[in-house]
């Protein structure tokens, strides 16, 4: 089964219980590093941003801490990313990433470094523009014909297209009939966005008639308006395809020839620019996603299609060329060209496996031994076994005396918290309107078995938890020695939190310079953000449980 089982060149998990959806993978040369060898962009619903340049030593090798360029947590969830000129006055590539309230244009760069832990990359806003619409998915190119730069169209969840001109909003547009966002794409050759609507029709909207309709602030009072206040919003071309779809690609492979191939919930189509079907192909599986990436014979385009059986199937228009199987369901799938090894097939997962692979196989270069067939030596035999014998008695003998550096951490750090509250409340500037905010003692140690230097400690809780000191920096520790630090946590903000967990994290060199990290997890008892209450009896609403087994009182479960 080697033959139909995509080669893994370099694979990664990204986070823990993160989530991924179709706008979250890109692949670009973000950097603008010359070298036409791409990066891989993802973002996360967690607001991770990272960026990956991936180059294993051999095909299959363990992800390098090298690999992972760029880490940042954007605070806010990440619904898709893309590359593109979006900053004017220049022609190089940025990072548009929307949020679904906020769209950021970021410029990455790298700077060279000078120790083993290689070139170091950092992101910087260019540009932010905040929403007044949640946003649904994003689209970009040169509308209208601009030359040398990218404009950017947003889709709201309310069926608003917003179009920015790279620093400046232009201006907005709601589609006509609408009910639910559809994927988004635009064709530059016709000029146009091609959407499908909850009509299942496939609808397409040239800028032109976008950029001269009604303004979209007009639109809630146009009853009283008259029609002459604006022209009407009116579609180019429909095509009806009877189904929900996926995904819409616009691709141009050969010169002015333009398609756009729709990926539906069982049939993939191919249409012209005018909306009529070049071709359609009837899937007998359910779709994930799909990419059409290349022409390699005239007048023919190839496209991979993911399904929901962790198939990967190419096909060359309707002909289905190759099926190969993946390791997990992927939500998005891009082909990108790294370390001169160009068509790497990338895939994301919904909950954040990522992969590279490639198609074929690998030959095999096992060669059976030839057989010996010389009598066999008992007396030689045996004298080898009591050698062999003797090294393991000698090996099991030193063990215990070996340095164990490599079994135990440099430096640990532990957590207790009180059992009991604070007889004394130390909270600070509490929002809570209570008598009194109760909080509760942590006394965290921090014990190092080698010289640890710089060593810093940070005391993290979840809003709206807080902590009457949240940094610590100390002196050098020497080899085993201890440090113990007392703080408080009690609720700021009048609200629940949404876990009550806390994190230490100790950051540290060790004497070769190093940087290091430590830490250890804390969990906060209930009562310090709950009280016991007495039971209303004089409710508005009552619900009464009747159960065929006597319940477990509520003391009981919460003592």
């Amino acid at each position: 089964m080697s033959l139909f089982k995509a080669r893994d060149w370099w694979s990664t998990i990204l986070g823990e219980k993160e989530e991924f959806d179709q706008g979250c993978l890109c692949v670009a040369d973000v950097d603008n590093s010359g070298s036409g060898q791409d990066k891989v962009i993802v973002g996360s619903y967690k607001g991770y941003l990272r960026i990956f340049n991936p180059h294993p030593v051999k095909p299959g090798d363990e992800v390098q801490p090298e690999d992972l360029l760029l880490e940042v947590q954007l605070r806010e969830p990440i619904l898709q990313v893309e590359v593109g000129k979006f900053v004017s006055g220049t022609e190089v590539l940025h990072l548009a990433v929307l949020h679904c309230r906020k769209l950021c244009v970021y410029a990455v760069s790298g700077t060279q470094g000078n120790v083993e832990h290689g070139n170091q990359y950092q992101i910087k806003l260019m540009y932010e523009h905040n929403l007044q619409r949640t946003a649904c998915n994003m689209t970009y190119g040169p509308f209208g014909g601009v030359k040398g730069r990218d404009l950017i169209c947003i889709q709201s969840m309310d069926g608003m297209l917003m179009l920015f001109e790279q620093e400046s909003y232009a201006f907005g547009r709601f589609l006509p009939g609408f009910l639910l966002p559809g994927p988004l794409a635009y064709s530059s050759r016709t000029d146009s966005f091609i959407t499908v609507s909850s009509c299942q029709q496939v609808e397409s909207y040239k800028y032109q008639v976008l950029a001269f309709a009604t303004d979209a602030d007009e639109r809630q009072d146009t009853e009283q308006r008259k029609l002459s206040s604006g022209k009407r919003l009116v579609v180019d071309w429909v095509l009806n395809i009877g189904e929900q779809a996926l995904d819409i690609c616009v691709v141009s492979f050969n010169q002015g020839v333009s398609s756009v191939f729709v990926l539906g919930e069982r049939n993939f189509f191919c249409l012209k620019d005018n909306g009529q079907i070049r071709f359609m192909k009837k899937l007998d599986y359910s779709p994930s996603c799909f990419i059409p990436y290349c022409s390699v014979q005239e007048g023919t385009i190839n496209t991979l299609i993911a399904n929901h059986s962790k198939m990967l199937n190419v096909y060359q228009d309707v002909t289905l060329k190759w099926a190969t199987q993946l390791p997990c369901i992927p939500v998005s799938v891009k082909v990108a060209n790294f370390q001169d090894l160009k068509g790497v097939i990338v895939t994301l997962s919904d909950d954040g496996h990522l992969q590279c692979s490639y198609l074929g196989t690998d030959p095999s270069l096992f060669q059976a031994p030839k057989v010996d067939s010389r009598e066999i030596n008992y007396e030689e035999m045996n004298a080898e076994m009591k050698e062999l014998q003797k090294i393991i008695r000698e090996a099991t003998k030193t063990q215990d005396i070996l340095p164990e550096s490599e079994k135990q951490r440099d430096v640990t750090v532990t957590a207790e918290v009180s059992p009991d509250l604070d007889e004394e409340s130390q909270a600070i500037d509490s929002e809570v309107k209570a008598g009194a905010v109760p909080s509760i003692t942590v006394k965290i140690t921090i014990q190092s078995r080698v010289a640890a230097q710089k060593p810093s400690l940070a005391v993290c809780v979840q809003a709206p938890l807080a902590v009457t000191c949240d940094q610590f920096v100390f002196d050098d520790l020497e080899p085993d020695s201890s440090e113990t630090v007392v703080l408080s946590v009690f609720l700021k903000e009048n609200c629940s939190p949404p876990e009550l967990e806390g994190t230490c994290i100790v950051s540290y060199n060790i004497p070769t310079g190093i940087p290091r990290v430590s830490q250890c997890n804390f969990s906060l008892p209930l009562k310090l953000v709950c009280f016991p209450a007495q039971p209303s009896k004089a409710a508005n609403h009552k619900l009464t449980i009747d159960t065929n087994k006597p319940p477990i009182s509520f003391v009981t479960i919460f003592p």
